[in-house]
């Protein structure tokens, strides 16, 4: 029985990477806005600050309208490619850490190092080698920017320390189940800051207008 769920676990996390990383898939309305006259909403771009080259990428884009698929290098920058991942697996880890408290399988103990550790990697990749500078954001949305890379921090630092601690619980005290809490009381924590991380991003996104079609950024260069 035990067996039956591991394998269920470990399809529907694969499952729900790549829906996470391909939200398109799961789109119906092919991104169509519903509910409210979004004109009155729309920005106005005359002010906006703009990348130099946002227009060209953007125009390259277009040259081919046939194609729905847009390619990596169409967008400004990596960020949202990437991002998805540690969001879903160290929720995903996190959740699964908690459940092996009452279970102690060794299974269990798999897919929360698996997904710990992609996690940990992705997280580290968009903090620090796919986050976008940006330029010209009004006051408020730089003091959103802010409490997003201060969660995004928090996230690679207890995704790391949750990293070690998993690794330790399993290769090292095999599976004890006051590692396994100390592992699941990191990662859960790793859980809280990712998803606090990504609601701010959502905030910067949506309500901002940081990022669509590299408004505010500076496409040139990442760090």
């Amino acid at each position: 029985m035990i067996n039956i769920i591991t394998r269920q676990l470990l399809v529907s996390l694969i499952l729900f990477s790549v829906f996470c990383a391909n939200p398109s898939l799961l789109l119906a309305h092919g991104g169509e806005k519903h509910g409210r006259d979004t004109k009155a909403q729309a920005p106005d771009t005359t002010t906006d600050a703009q990348s130099p080259a946002t227009g060209q990428a953007h125009a390259k884009h277009l040259e081919d309208p046939s194609t729905a698929h847009a390619r990596s290098g169409d967008f400004p920058n990596l960020h949202p490619l990437i991002v998805h991942f540690p969001i879903v697996l160290l929720l995903v880890a996190a959740a699964v850490a908690l459940i092996n408290i009452l279970f102690l399988r060794k299974e269990l103990d798999w897919i929360v190092t698996v997904a710990t550790l992609i996690g940990f990697g992705t997280a580290y990749y968009a903090s620090k080698f796919a986050h976008p500078h940006t330029t010209g954001l009004t006051e408020h949305a730089q003091l959103v920017l802010n409490q997003h890379d201060l969660y995004a921090d928090w996230t690679v630092y207890l995704g790391g320390i949750g990293l070690v601690a998993q690794l330790l619980n399993q290769l090292v005290f095999k599976g004890r189940r006051w590692s396994v809490v100390v592992a699941g009381f990191i990662l859960t924590g790793a859980a809280y800051t990712v998803a606090m991380a990504g609601h701010y991003g959502a905030q910067l996104v949506h309500i901002e207008g940081v990022g669509p079609q590299g408004r505010y950024l500076e496409t040139e260069h990442s760090h």
